[in-house]
């Protein structure tokens, strides 16, 4: 159905993601991958949805330039919100060993946002899902960092991964938000810019 509501219209992806590319082809969309490293250095005064929609914003930027008139730039980013500070991604095995220990026995947020830029505008949306560890024994949180090296991820895990499966214990939202991506959104947004 999106194939042919964007038959006009290029997608062009700007994630080196697995997890966001598989959500594109499963809603159907045609797309193209463009990456285009950036710093991601936000503002220290951002809190929540602001840090995730600058950084979201900024990767767009570096792309932006080049875009055709017909072309529709995705870009998106994902902050874990704790007590009021970002999670991000964990340099090493310690770091990520501290975030888990953070969020065990609690619930947290997680918070993605996208942009969808043309040549001439540009729309960024941001969906937040509350999630709910259990309380994650030293034993569990070291046999998953050293089994699935998730130091590419916000908060130093993956709802999809091992850890997912044995520690989420609740969660209010879209799980798919969590993975990656809010997709429910992102379908209605696209038809949204298209019609």
């Amino acid at each position: 159905m999106l194939k042919d509501i964007l038959k006009d219209h290029k997608i062009i992806l700007a994630s080196g993601s697995p997890r966001r590319q598989q959500y594109f082809k499963e809603l159907g969309i045609e797309f193209e991958i463009r990456l285009q490293p950036v710093e991601e250095i936000y503002p220290a005064h951002l809190k929540g949805a602001e840090i995730s929609n600058y950084l979201s914003e900024l990767k767009a930027s570096a792309l932006n330039k080049e875009l055709l008139k017909n072309e529709i730039l995705v870009t998106s980013d994902t902050v874990v919100w704790y007590k009021n500070q970002s999670l991000a991604k964990a340099a090493n095995a310690k770091e990520a060993f501290r975030m888990l220990k953070t969020l065990s026995n609690d619930w947290h947020e997680v918070i993605t946002s996208v942009s969808f830029t043309t040549a001439g505008s540009q729309k960024t949306i941001a969906n937040t899902t509350k999630v709910k560890f259990k309380d994650l024994s030293n034993e569990e949180i070291h046999f998953y960092i050293n089994n699935f090296n998730p130091f590419d991820k916000a908060g130093a895990y993956g709802i999809q991964d091992w850890i997912g499966l044995i520690g989420i214990e609740e969660i209010k939202g879209s799980y798919a938000n969590v993975v990656g991506l809010p997709t429910h959104l992102i379908y209605k947004t696209l038809i949204t810019l298209v019609q």
